[in-house]
């Protein structure tokens, strides 16, 4: 089975701004065609965490450490600060390394529909760009994954190969990030 992807606009869905100290952080939303509750499934589960983004061991739970291979191949610790079902969720990516972040992200209902709003902040500002892409593309792929029912990367990954299908949507966004740029802080808050 193949990756089926239909999407070939390079409209971005994120945004990227600097927080100071060469560090920076990308936003990117959507809204979905399911209930909260599904959405907050799809988020939070290993299995359905699987069908679109990555592979996550260990016990889920708010102050738990878990390990994830994403799809993208990045790989490693995660720490879950915060879990507040079916809304909020915190997370500590590479905790105590000069590459920790933190990925944030918010549920809110929107009648039958789930808007879904995810910001990861400390990464470097002169490589946002490519991470505002790649979380464009996961959140693409978890749209596929909610249609479908189903794992949107048959072929697999590892920490050593990323997903095909997401490799190649992550290298048509890249550019129309790129030539986005970085929004101009708007306060020094962080």
């Amino acid at each position: 089975m193949t990756d089926t992807r239909t999407t070939t606009s390079t409209t971005t869905t994120g945004t990227m701004r600097p927080l100071g100290d060469g560090r920076g952080a990308i936003r990117v939303e959507d809204v979905y065609d399911t209930d909260i509750e599904d959405l907050w499934q799809a988020c939070t589960t290993p299995e359905r965490l699987a069908r679109w983004i990555g592979h996550v061991s260990g016990e889920l739970g708010e102050g738990a450490m878990v390990d994830a291979v994403l799809t993208s191949t990045w790989s490693g610790p995660v720490r879950i600060d915060v879990c507040e079902a079916p809304t909020h969720l915190l997370l500590t990516f590479e905790q105590g390394t000069d590459d920790e972040t933190r990925v944030e992200a918010w549920l809110t209902a929107e009648g039958a529909r789930t808007r879904l709003v995810v910001e990861e902040r400390g990464l470097p500002v002169d490589q946002l760009h490519y991470y505002g892409a790649g979380w464009q593309a996961h959140l693409e792929d978890l749209g596929r994954s909610l249609e479908t029912g189903g794992p949107v990367h048959p072929e697999g990954w590892s920490s050593q190969a990323p997903a095909a299908g997401w490799r190649s949507r992550w290298g048509e966004l890249t550019p129309a990030y790129a030539d986005a740029g970085v929004a101009a802080a708007t306060t020094s808050a962080g």
